[in-house]
């Protein structure tokens, strides 16, 4: 079969989140982007009644995402990432899984952000993995050190401190169409992905494929007891060559995420022009 290369958008349509994004923490990394929401000030009582007023929840819930101290998961279309962004020290981590042994390719990175060095462990599998060009400059064990100038406004690889959410939740709460309560801190409604290509946790390409669907997306979401928000679901329907699936996204430990570990400089390479070449 033929590799082809794993530019920014066909990771974000194949992670389905993280295009992952930007991405961080304890062994996360991401490029994603986040909003701002329209409003601001203190979180809104998870109680409150009316359509108003849930919409109002769910766009104060993103106001602690922007502190920049939190862990994350995201899932999707067969792949999954997990990190933690600690503003702080302008640190981020995050790992992710493409795929699994079985899959034609399989892909698994783990990347660490350090403001302003970004490293990338990666490793390649399945049973196409050796047709990949260079793979043994690929498959090392160690980290590569990223030329930043060679990664920059890649989503995949990058990660901006100006835009921490690798999910980009706030800009997916501001398309909230319609909204009801489900619960005590939960509620289900629509969203209009149209209006949220720049969130890292969805593919342009994808959403683009939805066409008038993407007016009408059903999601979920919870609020911890604090109002922050803590899970989103977004219930993506078939388009184009897509099946339906959930895109779920979560967020954990607000507050309380460590900072990035640099990797041991005896576990660090330069990242070799076969490295860019798939990713560009």
């Amino acid at each position: 079969m033929k590799i082809r290369r794993f530019s920014a958008a066909a990771f974000a349509a194949a992670l389905l989140i993280p295009g992952v994004a930007a991405c961080n923490g304890d062994g996360t990394a991401g490029a994603g982007a986040s909003g701002t929401p329209s409003a601001s000030g203190s979180i809104a009582p998870s109680g409150s009644a009316g359509t108003g007023d849930a919409k109002q929840a769910l766009l104060d819930s993103t106001n602690a995402i922007r502190d920049g101290n939190f862990r994350f998961t995201m899932s999707g279309a067969g792949s999954t990432a997990e990190g933690q962004v600690h503003e702080p020290s302008q640190s981020a981590a995050m790992r992710m899984t493409i795929g699994d042994p079985s899959s034609d390719l399989m892909m698994k990175l783990d990347l660490i952000h350090f403001k302003p060095d970004s490293w990338v462990k990666l490793e390649l599998g399945g049973k196409a993995a050796s047709s990949v060009p260079g793979v043994q400059k690929l498959n090392l064990g160690k980290y590569q050190h990223l030329d930043q100038t060679r990664i920059k406004g890649n989503r995949a690889l990058g990660f901006d401190f100006d835009k921490i959410d690798p999910a980009g939740s706030a800009v997916l709460t501001q398309g909230i169409t319609e909204v009801r309560q489900a619960g005590e801190g939960a509620y289900e409604g629509t969203v209009d992905v149209s209006k949220a290509a720049e969130a890292g946790s969805l593919d342009p390409a994808v959403i683009t494929a939805l066409g008038t669907q993407a007016q009408t997306v059903p999601f979920t979401a919870k609020v911890d007891g604090q109002g922050r928000l803590s899970e989103l679901v977004l219930k993506l329907p078939a388009a184009g060559q897509s099946a339906a699936q959930d895109v779920k996204i979560t967020y954990s430990d607000y507050g309380s995420a460590a900072a990035a570990q640099k990797p041991p400089a005896d576990q660090v390479v330069e990242a070799p022009a076969e490295f860019y070449n798939l990713f560009n």
